[in-house]
């Protein structure tokens, strides 16, 4: 056990100084082999064969649409679109920034291609209509990880792998989480705006609005085509999540080229360039995850942490709520990608011990990774809206503090101690798979 602990102190202090996380996993991994005299040739070939895996084939297709979307303007259709219906009061700028979040959320699974794409584009419209810069990047920081909870998820497809439950179950146990962080978002934005002397676009008569807005429509279709293909096939059953995740890149290629044309010969290969970094980053990372998630579960550490969770207390709530605090430690240290894997194999036997369902800790987990970050100190994606924005982190830490204590928190807090919020779609669905 002391050897577990020095790897884990290992890693988190390596985190801490800013090592890449894969190589933060490898220093812990190597540690424990040394220390406790496995052969690292074994894990290493077992941990092979375990991510060939075709579902895991949906994580790189969906980053890939992603970053077509980004490169193509289909954000900037989408924006256009919910502007027309809730940008014309005085939060509503505020508001179409968390929407559009969603929506492009739902078809890029991705919290960094969600900040980077809404982010470059809302960032310019909110200043010039009198949003305070570090509020701006707050505000985008705190609805960047709604692409985690509003299907697809790529940190989804990674849960359902791991822990073996449906990809389907776990994808429709975030949507109405995902729902009630918008309205709290859009709710609290509403409220804080309210100080700001706040540009507003001038009125239009009812007949130039809804001209304006069926052509906004019209241009918004093929963008919003694409999530009803792939959540629609998905639920449907006619595809599998990494059919609709290769189906989306088909559809995302020429609808950016020719229907947008923001997607020329430079921008594709941009896209696939930095796609194709991405992934490699993730495998690499996902496969030193799934190693060290592996010495610990082979040196029986989930057993022995639900052992000392039981000795301090047997209230099913209070050791939720320790979980919880654990897991957004999680996501302040890491990437979600690398949470998720982290987080699954370790605290899934746990919560299932006190009557929790995979499926719900599905939304459990995903809303606490989110939440983790854009939580400070850490707070990746924090940082990377202050960069995306050009703000100062000492400007956004009041405003995304208020996003967090009152629109994160009660989302989280609805999730894990309301279990119908997270499984009521997925039993809707698929009751079977809950006996």
């Amino acid at each position: 056990m002391i050897s577990i602990a020095i790897s884990i102190i290992i890693l988190i202090g390596c985190l801490v100084v800013g090592m890449p996380i894969p190589f933060a996993f490898g220093g812990a991994f190597l540690w424990i082999t040394y220390t406790l005299g496995f052969n690292p040739n074994t894990l290493l070939a077992s941990r092979y064969t375990q991510i060939n895996s075709t579902i895991l084939l949906a994580i790189p297709l969906f980053v890939l649409a992603g970053k077509v979307m980004e490169k193509g303007r289909i954000g900037d259709a989408l924006i256009g679109l919910v502007e027309r219906f809730v940008g014309r009061f005085k939060s509503g700028l505020g508001a179409v920034a968390v929407i559009t979040s969603a929506v492009f959320g739902s078809t890029s699974g991705s919290a960094s291609a969600t900040l980077s794409c809404i982010g470059a584009l809302m960032e310019p419209r909110l200043t010039r209509a009198g949003y305070e810069k570090g509020y701006t990047a707050a505000l985008l920081a705190a609805a960047c990880p709604l692409g985690l909870l509003i299907p697809p998820s790529s940190a989804q497809v990674l849960y359902a792998w791991s822990s073996g439950t449906s990809v389907l179950a776990c994808f429709t146990a975030t949507i109405v989480p995902g729902l009630i962080l918008v309205a709290l978002l859009c709710l609290v934005n509403m409220v804080m705006t309210q100080k700001f002397d706040i540009v507003q676009p001038p009125k239009e008569h009812f007949r130039t609005w809804g001209r304006n807005t069926a052509r906004s429509t019209l241009r918004a279709i093929p963008a919003l085509i694409m999530p009803v293909i792939i959540l629609g096939g998905i639920y449907g059953g006619i595809m599998t999540a990494t059919e609709a995740a290769a189906i989306s890149v088909a559809y995302a290629i020429p609808c950016g080229m020719f229907i947008y044309k923001g997607l020329k010969g430079d921008g594709l290969h941009q896209a696939l360039t930095e796609s194709a970094c991405a992934t490699g980053v993730i495998m690499v990372m996902f496969f030193m995850v799934m190693i060290f998630s592996k010495l610990l579960t082979m040196q029986n550490v989930p057993a022995q942490i639900a052992e000392a969770l039981l000795s301090i207390t047997d209230n099913k709530y209070l050791i939720l709520l320790m979980v919880n605090v654990f897991m957004i430690i999680i996501g302040m240290l890491m990437d979600d990608t690398s949470g998720t894997l982290l987080c699954t194999p370790i605290l899934l036997p746990i919560v299932q011990g006190i009557g929790i369902h995979p499926v719900h800790f599905a939304a459990i987990l995903g809303v606490n990774l989110g939440m983790g970050n854009i939580t400070p100190p850490t707070a990746p994606m924090l940082y990377l809206s202050g960069r995306v924005c050009g703000a100062k982190i000492n400007k956004m830490l009041s405003p995304i503090m208020i996003f967090i204590l009152f629109a994160w928190i009660p989302t989280l807090l609805i999730t894990t101690y309301i279990p119908a919020v997270a499984t009521f779609l997925p039993k809707l669905m698929m009751p079977q798979i809950f006996g």
